[in-house]
C-alpha cells in the first residue's frame, strides 16, 4: 500500500480564461480510502486524469509512492471502457498485456470475489450495466496497483444495482487494501465508503474542507446512520451547504 501527495499549483485548460485546479493540496495515507466530493464540472475527472499520468499539462507535482519509480495506477472511468469485441476474462487480462505470463489464479479469485465466474467468456453486450461495472473494478484491481483512481464508477447505475456494486466493492477493498482516490457528488455514497471526506470548491478547484468519518465499517449499510451523520455535517459546516 503506499502513500500519495498532490500539489497542484495551476492546471488550466488551452484556451480557458481562468484555471480549473488551483493551489490544490492532498495527501493520502498508505491503504486509505478518500472520497473526493464536488459539485458537477468542478474539475474532479481532471484532477485523476492529471493523477494517472493522462493530462500531465499542470504546474506542481504529484508523488505516488517512491518518485523514483513508475507507480502502477489502476483507474475505473465513469463508463466501463470494455471492448466489445473481447470476452469478460479478455478485458480483465489487457492489463497483463506487457507480462509474459497472465497470473490466472489471481484474475479466477477476482471473478468469483465479484460474482461473475459464469459470465467470463461472455461478451460485454450480454451483461447488465451492473456486471460491466463489475468487470471494470476487478480490471483495475487485477494489477494489484499502488493507487486506485475510481471516478464517479456507479453514476449511471439505479440505486439498487449502485448499492449492490458499491457493497461488492466495500467488501473487495476490505479483502485487498489499497490506496483509493474515490470521486463522487453523492454525499450519502461517500460517508457509505470514505475514511475521509474531502470537499471541493467550485473552479478554480481546490480542498474547502476535510471531514474524517467515523462510522464503523460493518454499520455502513445503516441507512438510518449514514443520514445521521451527513445531518451532523449540515448542521456544524455550514460552508459545506452547496455540496450536501
Amino acid at each position: 500500500m503506499t502513500t500519495v501527495h498532490i500539489q497542484i499549483h495551476d492546471k488550466t485548460h488551452h484556451g480557458a480564461e481562468k484555471p480549473t485546479i488551483e493551489n490544490f493540496a492532498l495527501s493520502l495515507n498508505a491503504g486509505e480510502f478518500v472520497c473526493l466530493v464536488g459539485q458537477s464540472g468542478c474539475g474532479k475527472t481532471t484532477l485523476l486524469n492529471s493523477i494517472a499520468g493522462l493530462d500531465p499539462h499542470y504546474s506542481g507535482e504529484i508523488r505516488v509512492g517512491n518518485s523514483q519509480q513508475n507507480p502502477q495506477i489502476g483507474y475505473v472511468f465513469q463508463q466501463p471502457c470494455l471492448l466489445p469485441w473481447r470476452t469478460v476474462r479478455e478485458n480483465i487480462e489487457l492489463v497483463f498485456s506487457t507480462q509474459t505470463v497472465v497470473p490466472t489464479s489471481q484474475v479466477d479469485s477476482l471473478l468469483d470475489f465479484m460474482q461473475l465466474n459464469a459470465y467470463q467468456h461472455a461478451y460485454p453486450k450480454q451483461l447488465s450495466e451492473g456486471m460491466r461495472r463489475r468487470v471494470s473494478i476487478i480490471r483495475a484491481f487485477a494489477t494489484n496497483p499502488d493507487l486506485l483512481l475510481m471516478d464517479e464508477p456507479f453514476v449511471s447505475l439505479d440505486a439498487p444495482m449502485a448499492r449492490e456494486v458499491r457493497e461488492l466493492l466495500q467488501q473487495l477493498w476490505h479483502s485487498r487494501p489499497h490506496t483509493v482516490l474515490f470521486v463522487t457528488h453523492d454525499l450519502r455514497e461517500a460517508i457509505a465508503l470514505a475514511d475521509r471526506l474531502v470537499f471541493l470548491t467550485s473552479r478554480p478547484m481546490r480542498v474547502l474542507r476535510e471531514v474524517k468519518v467515523p462510522i464503523a465499517r460493518n454499520l455502513r449499510h445503516d441507512v438510518r446512520i449514514i443520514e445521521a451523520f451527513r445531518d451532523e455535517l449540515i448542521h456544524n459546516y455550514h460552508d459545506l451547504h452547496p455540496l450536501l
